[in-house]
């Protein structure tokens, strides 16, 4: 009866977890549809074209991270692969355009997402967008004065170049929200067990120094760390969920929300990222000291600010 009760609840939580994310994904993802049938992402990277001067990438660059901005990361190798058919770039700059990738893309999705779990949208696009910009800056700067990965760039994997009819798009975004279900489930499933056998308790007290440096309460390390390694969907999904049950504060949300919008899905994007020929160098132990520093900063910014001011203009 009681493994009867516990299954139960866990299908219930994951469904509630899942309903509240599709009532995200669903419009969103047919808004930006639209968007795409009718030409924006183009429109976008012309404008970043311009941008891309300053972080010492090829203009047609802003192409392929408007792709990535509005859509997701596999959309950006496709266009970077066709660009690659006809022109050579650098490890150094596929490294820079890849990092900056994985700071901003799916932000229609992923931004709303972090909206909905308590911090405010104008922040997350402005950390996201002008952390990508500034690092990879940082990241062009080091690498052009000190000569490194100036070697031709080489995409290890290869994507087909088929645009997909409506009803193939469909059919794949039916296919995505059942694996956000079935990863979820997995998610809350997994989660209840350790709080039942001791576990989360644990690995809290475990991560909890390391979390007090970071001005965060420890109750945030078990859903901060699956966002960081599965993605910020799963994440800030179960972040939702956990913000209703008040055990986080808004200042607790807050940071692990920032953490995971620079830092997330640290498995499956790294692996895209170095398909693209990136070097790890930049997009994963740059991208995590990056974030690191970043927010240290946060902290020493939110710490001298009154609750009320806080609350004001970063929290909603």
């Amino acid at each position: 009866m009681k493994l009867k009760k516990e299954i139960k609840e866990t299908l219930k939580d994951a469904g509630s977890t899942t309903l509240t994310l599709l009532k995200i994904l669903i419009p969103v993802s047919i808004i930006v549809k639209i968007l795409s049938e009718l030409g924006a992402i183009e429109v976008i990277g012309d404008y970043l074209s311009h941008a891309m001067g300053v972080v010492g990438l090829p203009g047609e660059f802003g192409l392929v991270w408007a792709t990535a901005m509005l859509t997701n990361i596999y959309g950006a190798i496709v266009v970077l692969f066709s660009l690659s058919i006809e022109s050579s770039y650098t490890v150094a700059q596929v490294t820079v355009l890849a990092t900056m990738i994985l700071f901003a893309h799916a932000l229609p999705i992923e931004a709303r997402i972090a909206q909905k779990a308590g911090v405010k949208l104008w922040f997350t696009l402005f950390l996201r967008i002008f952390g990508a910009i500034f690092f990879g800056f940082v990241l062009n700067f080091i690498f052009s004065n000190f000569n490194l990965f100036q070697n031709e760039n080489s995409m290890i994997w290869q994507p087909d170049l088929v645009d997909p009819s409506i009803f193939q798009w469909i059919t794949e975004q039916i296919k995505y929200y059942l694996i956000i279900f079935l990863i979820i489930l997995g998610l809350v499933a997994l989660m209840r067990i350790l709080q039942k056998t001791g576990a989360i308790k644990k690995l809290n007290n475990y991560l909890k120094p390391g979390l007090e440096i970071l001005g965060m309460n420890k109750n945030a390390a078990p859903i901060t760390i699956i966002g960081m390694t599965l993605g910020l969907a799963y994440g800030g999904g179960l972040i939702i969920r956990e913000t209703k049950s008040k055990l986080l504060t808004k200042k607790d949300t807050f940071l692990s929300l920032s953490l995971m919008g620079l830092s997330h899905s640290l498995i499956e994007d790294t692996l895209l990222a170095l398909s693209m020929g990136a070097t790890i160098f930049g997009i994963l132990f740059g991208r995590v000291l990056f974030t690191i520093l970043i927010i240290v900063i946060l902290i020493r910014i939110i710490n001298h600010l009154s609750e009320k001011t806080f609350e004001k203009y970063f929290v909603n």
